[in-house]
């Protein structure tokens, strides 16, 4: 299937949003599977529209910050920092580890908020570079695939990459489908998602699914982490009961947020039919 321009200029800035760094043009094209010259092209028109911009040291390409801008403004619209953040906060509090919220958009389920509870000692700060989890090695993947049947669960899974290649991930990231199966299993009868050295080495993290109602899809999920040297099994079982509260009451604000979007539009509906005195 031949691939729009649209789509291609789209795939330039995935990878330079990526590790946020410039990169030569022959790079890029190279990642990207395109010729020099369509990859010259389509940089030029991004760079023309102000998404990007071309370094004049070095001719590399990078990113604006005008995606960063729409991002920030999308984030601060979702209602996630006012309603969401002060629970993360709390939680990150409370369990003394690095808290994260991610929401799904689409097939893929993205990080988008997180708050630091660890204030010394051992803290651990994440070092997968992009947003989008990674599902098979992650408390968060598992959180929310174990809410599937498996053949909702395997589509879904297939198309965020499968079982990454080994080596890339922690000595304990499953290998097979059968046993991402049985892990899949095994978070439904404890209630969250676990991964032990899967995503990252040294890592023990714990996740709930954030549902809108009792039988309604997940929205998202909120996840613990911190180094596996504090978090033995007794103290993994305490975390997922804290994030399983922590999802409960996410689940309570998803209707406020969605109200509160509703309002804001009809609001903006009436004011807009509101006819103006003349001066």
């Amino acid at each position: 299937m031949a691939h729009l321009p649209a789509e291609r200029c789209l795939a330039i800035i995935e990878l330079l949003a990526d590790g946020a760094r410039a990169m030569p043009l022959g790079e890029i094209a190279e990642r990207l599977a395109l010729p020099k010259s369509g990859a010259h092209r389509l940089l030029g028109t991004l760079v023309d529209i102000g998404w990007a911009a071309q370094e004049p040291d070095t001719g590399f390409y990078r990113l604006s910050m005008r995606l960063a801008i729409l991002g920030q403004q999308f984030y601060v619209a979702t209602g996630i920092p006012d309603l969401c953040q002060p629970i993360l906060e709390g939680l990150a509090r409370e369990s003394r580890e690095f808290v994260r919220l991610a929401v799904i958009d689409g097939h893929a389920l993205v990080w988008v908020a997180q708050a630091q509870g660890a204030s010394g000692g051992l803290m651990y700060q994440p070092t997968l570079t992009s947003n989008t989890v990674p599902l098979f090695a992650t408390a968060s993947g598992k959180a929310w695939l174990a809410t599937l049947s498996p053949e909702e669960a395997m589509p879904i899974l297939m198309k965020n990459g499968g079982l990454h290649p080994a080596g890339q991930w922690g000595p304990s990231a499953v290998k097979t489908i059968d046993a991402f199966l049985r892990e899949l299993k095994a978070t439904v009868q404890r209630g969250f998602g676990t991964a032990v050295n899967e995503a990252e080495f040294g890592v023990t993290a714990v996740a709930a699914p954030i549902r809108g109602r009792a039988s309604g899809p997940v929205l998202g999920t909120i996840s613990i982490a911190g180094p596996s040297a504090r978090i033995d099994a007794r103290r993994m079982n305490a975390l997922g009961a804290m994030v399983q509260r922590a999802a409960h009451e996410l689940a309570t604000l998803w209707p406020l947020r969605a109200a509160r979007s509703v309002r804001e539009d009809v609001g903006d509906v009436a004011r807009a039919k509101v006819p103006v005195a003349s001066a």
